[in-house]
């Protein structure tokens, strides 16, 4: 039993009169206060309280320790309050990574309004198309495109997206509609080179089951925004996220093929690593891009 607890039903007992009294305001039965105060005049050697059939009476020492603890028992609830009000201050430095066209355009604009909102807080913005290592590298969340599968992270959905091949109207019209995943083997496909990233081949589901296409093309790069360029430009086709060309599809600049057998989730995630306590700078930052991005009309503009 923890001190805190015998302390509380000590004073608690003195204060009701009986363990009855006490036990009704604890929850508990006044069996399991008895053992509370025999614990603590136990643990400290000495006599805290006189029983009798008329009722309790505090002994000269239980009188000064009933004093102490009130004191001792309200400043360890002023603590508990100011650390509870902490966790929901946005202060401290906040350090986010993104995929570098998808935080250019959908995070780093994000951050002047929230700053405006908490003053105490500073943003560091790290924008790769690398998967960043969260905790050896100090990140304290990370925006993500596409399955989490690492059971050392939370991944939280902030807005449904799904990967599908794209190009201009004039290309489709230049060499023709692919029908099946397969007929992308003759068709100039624009594919990202990083490590680990599409030379894999593109991710397509077919009853069910998903199966990957090899994709094979005159023009490749680790940079998703050169790509997307190349794409609008009619120079091939491109597997990009619908979150990245809504705007175009819109204005009919570009169109999108092989729907049927697109992956049906590659969603927008907000990562971070395993804690009992997430620290209200990355919560409240989470919930400013859900909101943003859940806007009507926001992905069009």
């Amino acid at each position: 039993m923890d001190r805190h607890t015998e302390l509380r039903s000590f004073v608690l007992v003195a204060e009701r009169g009986s363990f009855a009294a006490a036990a009704l305001v604890e929850g508990v039965t006044p069996v399991v206060m008895g053992r509370r105060l025999d614990a603590l005049e136990k643990r400290l050697g000495v006599k805290l309280m006189h029983r009798s059939t008329r009722g309790l009476a505090l002994t000269e020492l239980g009188e000064q320790l009933l004093d102490q603890s009130r004191a001792l028992l309200r400043e360890f609830d002023e603590l508990e309050r100011a650390v509870g009000a902490g966790r929901d201050l946005v202060r401290g430095h906040l350090v986010v990574s993104a995929p570098a066209a998808f935080g250019r355009r959908h995070v780093a604009p994000h951050a002047t309004a929230f700053k405006a909102l908490h003053p105490e807080l500073r943003m560091s913005f790290n924008f790769t198309d690398s998967v960043v290592d969260l905790v050896r590298e100090g990140y304290d969340m990370a925006i993500r495109i596409g399955e989490v599968t690492d059971p050392n992270y939370v991944a939280l959905r902030l807005f449904p997206n799904r990967r599908v091949v794209c190009g201009t109207p004039d290309y489709f019209e230049r060499h023709g509609i692919p029908r099946q995943p397969e007929d992308l083997a003759r068709h100039n496909c624009l594919a990202f080179n990083l490590a680990g990233g599409q030379q894999r081949g593109w991710t397509f589901q077919r009853d069910g089951r998903l199966f990957a296409v090899r994709a094979d093309g005159d023009l490749a790069c680790n940079d998703g925004e050169l790509l997307y360029g190349w794409v609008k430009q009619g120079l091939g086709v491109g597997w990009r996220s619908t979150w990245e060309i809504q705007a175009e599809l819109k204005r009919g600049e570009l169109v999108t093929v092989l729907d049927e057998f697109a992956v049906p989730s590659y969603d927008i995630q907000a990562v971070y690593p395993q804690q009992r306590y997430l620290p209200a700078k990355v919560r409240r930052f989470i919930e400013h891009l859900k909101e943003s991005y859940n806007r009507p009309g926001y992905w069009e503009e």
